[in-house]
């Protein structure tokens, strides 16, 4: 009876084993999320956007000083955030001063383009954003858009 139960369970660990589990499909937003700032851009007539191999278009209207922030410089910025339909999700009130790497990813990466006293428009996949994550009024994989100007960093 022992063994016929032995052989039983190893029997159903086989077939379990060799048992494909469905998962939901994961999208990759990448592509999405280039066609929806590229499409913005058209709509914009903007030509001058620049993109990187991360998928971060950005427009450099000032460049700044000759001196760029690397990751570990704590920067002042005033800028404002809003999404392609056009609704501001956040503005700084008084220069904001951060850390460059406590910022998102698309932050970290334009930042580095300007000197101080520069100022640029960047147009962030969700991806070098907030991802999947819904953020007070900003939807999960939302494409950012948000208008900087580099006044300091250290």
């Amino acid at each position: 009876m022992i063994r016929g139960f032995i052989a039983f369970s190893i029997l159903l660990i086989a077939i379990v084993s060799c048992t494909k589990i469905e998962t939901p499909d994961v999208v990759d937003y990448g592509p999405i999320d280039k066609k929806i700032i590229q499409d913005y851009l058209k709509v914009h007539d903007d030509t001058t956007a620049q993109s990187t191999t991360s998928g971060l278009y950005y427009i450099i209207q000032k460049p700044g000083g000759s001196a760029h922030p690397v990751i570990n410089s704590t920067v002042t910025v005033n800028y404002n955030g809003y999404l392609v339909d056009g609704n501001p999700f956040d503005a700084s009130k008084a220069p904001y001063t951060n850390k460059l790497y406590n910022l998102i990813s698309g932050w970290q990466e334009g930042l580095q383009l300007i000197g101080a006293g520069g100022k640029m428009q960047l147009f962030i996949p969700s991806a070098l954003g907030y991802g999947s994550a819904a953020i007070g009024s900003i939807p999960a994989h939302s494409v950012l858009i948000f208008d900087i100007e580099l006044v300091s960093f250290k």
